[in-house]
């Protein structure tokens, strides 16, 4: 599944959230935080659950939460391809390792986690009364958003063009929506630019966690 649809009408407050890297503990206090209602709100992730952080397994839990949805990022592409090609070198350097280390029921509730992210989206829809937000993990790369447009789906979890030139001050925007999250670059803070938004805030860094409201 490449794109998958939401209606915003279905919840009343929705959110969402930079790349977790395993980062559930700060997650779970930013929800309390900002009064999150698991009961009638939704939250929306850019990618990159896993990795590098001290939770994978806690962030890989947030695909059984009815309140929660997802884009798949490149971490989670480097997990399947590691799993599906018993090949996982690549990933184990970019922070995978933590799967090896499991053993007994987390290892097997891990596998089983794993498998799901091969049902996430690339692109996710949102359609709220009065715009249009695309999510997309890395980048929508397209002058031009359109729903179910095939796309170069390598360059929708890894591309880093557009945000380089957004940071050598180049105006950014993409047409045919009114807004595009994106996360995958790490950055001090979160970055905007006409209608695209960066915030990837670098929390497994030693950041924040960047939380935003969209309805």
């Amino acid at each position: 599944m490449h794109y998958q649809y939401l209606n915003g009408e279905n919840w009343q407050n929705i959110w969402i959230i930079g790349d977790l890297h395993g980062c559930r503990r700060q997650l779970d206090a930013l929800l309390l935080e900002n009064g999150f209602d698991k009961q009638a709100d939704l939250l929306i992730s850019v990618g990159d659950l896993i990795d590098r952080g001290p939770d994978s397994p806690g962030c890989l839990a947030l695909l059984d939460a009815p309140w929660f949805r997802c884009v798949r990022g490149n971490h989670e592409e480097m997990a399947l391809h590691a799993l599906q090609c018993h090949d996982p070198r690549n990933w184990i350097m970019n922070g995978g390792d933590w799967f090896y280390k499991l053993t007994g029921e987390r290892l097997i509730a891990a596998r089983h986690a794993l498998r799901r992210l091969e049902d996430l989206p690339l692109v996710l829809h949102l359609q709220l009364a009065d715009r249009t937000v695309v999510v997309a993990h890395a980048d929508y790369p397209a002058e031009r958003y359109a729903w179910e447009q095939p796309l170069d789906w390598h360059k929708v979890v890894w591309n880093r063009e557009r945000i380089t030139r957004l940071q050598t001050g180049d105006a950014g925007k993409i047409e045919g929506a009114d807004a595009f999250y994106f996360g995958h670059t790490p950055l001090q803070h979160p970055l905007a630019s006409g209608n695209l938004h960066y915030i990837d805030t670098g929390a497994v860094f030693g950041n924040r966690l960047t939380l935003v409201q969209l309805q």
